[in-house]
Parts: structure tokens; sequence; C-alpha cells
């Protein structure tokens, strides 16, 4: 009886151990998501003026929610809505914040337009949520694209941003600092309104529109940056 009864424990012990490790290992899986490296950030395909030249490598996608916000401001002899700058939050897959986007100064850039108060150039701005590492953008001439072969309809154009500054956080923190290009890909919505700045009364009237896009970050090929979660 002994025996029997020790055999018993034995075996609730196990199954309890057992039970418990498969909870803890649920448990850590949910704290801690499996990040995404570099070898599983895969772009789709893009129109050619948009790719990113050889010797680069994408090693972190996020996706982007949030407003493409534009002013209506004098336009030749008309006006028209102008981008002042885009307020989004990029996420991960399982929905944890990476980055936030917008438009600032680029400290790396001087300010050469006299209608700007800022020290810098006022270009697309991407700051990691974590460390603070931040990079600045522009899209060259010839570097964006409406293909309706990829692009859906009513949304924003595809872009290629070349990195033209780039700064650790106060840390020290890198997350970003490597970054070479930006593709703004996957895009729906945030084209400018097609009424509420038809005349000169209108000029100051503000449009928030929402947006959705993916975005996919490139350094050099062997490079180090790491993947932020």
């Amino acid at each position: 009886m002994k025996n029997s009864n020790a055999s018993k424990n034995q075996t609730i012990h196990r199954v309890l151990f057992t039970a418990s490790a498969s909870a803890l290992a649920v448990a850590f899986a949910v704290a801690f998501p499996r990040p995404v490296y570099a070898d599983d950030v895969t772009p789709p395909p893009v129109p050619a003026n948009i790719k990113v030249q050889a010797g680069n490598e994408a090693f972190l996608v996020g996706h982007g929610v949030g407003t493409q916000n534009y002013v209506c401001l004098p336009s030749g002899a008309g006006v028209a809505f102008t981008l002042f700058t885009p307020q989004a939050t990029l996420l991960t897959d399982d929905g944890k914040q990476i980055t936030t986007h917008f438009f600032s100064p680029n400290p790396f850039e001087q300010n050469t337009n006299p209608a700007v108060s800022a020290v810098g150039t006022i270009r697309a701005t991407w700051q990691h949520s974590r460390d603070t590492s931040t990079v600045w953008g522009q899209v060259k001439p010839g570097n964006s694209s409406s293909d309706p072969a990829f692009i859906a309809p009513n949304a924003i154009a595809w872009l290629l941003v070349t990195v033209v500054g780039a700064d650790n956080g106060p840390t020290g923190g890198d997350t970003l600092a490597e970054t070479t290009f930006i593709q703004r890909l996957n895009t729906s919505g945030g084209v400018a309104p097609s009424t509420g700045c038809a005349s000169s009364t209108d000029v100051g009237h503000l449009a928030f529109v929402p947006y959705t896009a993916d975005y996919f970050f490139y350094k050099a090929a062997g490079g180090h940056a790491d993947q932020g979660d």
C-alpha cells in the first residue's frame, strides 16, 4: 500500500511539474514575444524606382497607424492642402510600439528656408520608442510611386526614403542609428481632402487624414543594428 501511495504521489508530482512548466513557458512567451530578426523581414515587390540599392538589407518593419496632417496654404495662383507632418505610431505584429513618426528639424543639415524658424532642415523623422535613437530621411526626386499596379486607390504614394541624419539616444541606444533607407509601402488612406481648400478664405484650415502603411528599415548588409521590440 505504501509503495502504491508513493507511486501515486510521484505521478501527481510529475503531472503538476509538467503543468507548471508548460504554464511558465506560455507565460514567458506572452511576456517576451519572439523578436523578428532581419532574416524574417521580407519586403513585398515594389516599383523599380523605389527599390533599395544592392548592399542593404531590411532589419526592421513597423506597421504605421496615424494621420497625414494637412494645412490649406496659398499655392501658385490659388490654394492647396500641404502636408505639414505625419503623426503615426509604428507597431510590431503583436501590437507593441516600435517608433513614432513625425516631421522635425534634422540637426545634421543646415536650414536654408527663411520661412522656417528651425536650426535644421525639416525632415521625416522616426524615433525609437525604447532607446530614442532617431533617424531623419529625405524622399529624393523620382523616389515616389503611385503606380496602380502596386498602390491601392485613394492611398498615399509608396516611398523610398534616404536617411540623411541619424543619432543615438541619450544613453547610447542605437537601434535605428545604422539605418540607410526606409520604404513606406502597403499604404491605405492618407490622401489630402478634395474639399475644404478652395479659396483664400480657406487658408489655415487643417485636415487630419487617417492612414496606415508598412515601414521597412534597411541597413548596410553585415551591419549590427539590433531589432527593437
